[in-house]
């Protein structure tokens, strides 16, 4: 098996930039999520709440994070971190302290996106402070994350997309794109939900190795189509993925494996690596 695809998310909920290589850490690959927008009430938004944040665009300079969309000049915003007082911002039941970025990048959201941004600033996840893996599918261990949603690593395969993409149009529903579940890292395997079975997953050359901790429950975002922002089938695809029910021992609608990274803090991670997976104990 090997990785077909990485993908970094610089900023919460907007678009991901796909990578053809990138440092692996304990906190996810370099600046995934490093920033996030958040509301007057300095709580994460996401496309659950604005489904458009799908439109703007992500790219990474030597010197600056920029952000562009169709209705207005690209912004560039400093990698240097910002001058200013700490934050606390919340995502989901987390506090965690952050740098707020200028007021011209908020006037630049409200811009691009027009009145349903009105309020929304952007914030840097503050390098000095820590932010836990729920400790309960760490098995005595310890990870920490910036702003994703629980775990520094989201793995999936094509196997299972394959399968979910089956089924959808045995529904007369149309296929969607890995980028509905907004992955980090994508194998290449034949076996549909194997990444339920593994325990770990290893480079072969054996400079990093990741722990398969938990199934990632989906959500709404999965329904938002991530270049137009349009939803062309409201509740597709969790209402197949429930169907498919391939977590029966849980509630919900599931795809891919939530991990961290247990060997190799700094090495670098590429497409094309082939990976080796343990399974788990039935």
């Amino acid at each position: 098996m090997k990785i077909t695809q990485l993908t970094v998310y610089p900023v919460k909920s907007l678009k991901g930039i796909d990578v053809t290589r990138s440092e692996i850490y304990t906190h996810g690959l370099a600046w995934d999520r490093r920033w996030m927008l958040v509301d007057a009430q300095q709580r994460f938004v996401t496309q659950r709440q604005l489904p458009a944040l799908a439109t703007i665009s992500v790219a990474l300079t030597p010197d600056a994070l920029v952000l562009s969309h169709p209705n207005v000049a690209p912004i560039a915003i400093s990698l240097a971190e910002p001058k200013g007082n700490l934050r606390v911002v919340k995502v989901w039941d987390d506090h965690c302290k952050a740098l707020p970025e200028g007021d011209e990048v908020s006037r630049w959201l409200e811009s691009a996106l027009g009145e349903q941004a009105k309020g929304i600033s952007m914030v840097r996840f503050a390098a000095e402070f820590t932010r836990a893996v729920e400790a309960d599918f760490l098995v005595g261990g310890e990870a920490h994350t910036y702003f994703a949603d629980g775990y520094p690593f989201l793995i999936t395969t094509t196997a299972s997309l394959d399968a979910l993409n089956q089924a959808l149009i045995a529904e007369e529903q149309a296929p969607i794109p890995m980028n509905r579940f907004r992955p980090n890292i994508v194998i290449e395997c034949t076996d549909a939900w194997a990444e339920d079975r593994w325990t770990t997953l290893a480079s072969d050359q054996g400079n990093y190795e990741l722990t398969l901790r938990k199934p990632c429950q989906r959500c709404k975002i999965t329904t938002v189509d991530q270049q137009t922002a349009v939803i062309p089938a409201p509740g597709e695809p969790l209402r197949t993925l429930l169907a498919l029910n391939t977590q029966p021992h849980l509630k919900g609608a599931y795809f891919g494996q939530n991990a961290t990274l247990t060997t190799g803090h700094g090495n670098v991670i590429r497409v094309g690596d082939e990976v080796l997976p343990t399974q788990r104990e039935a």
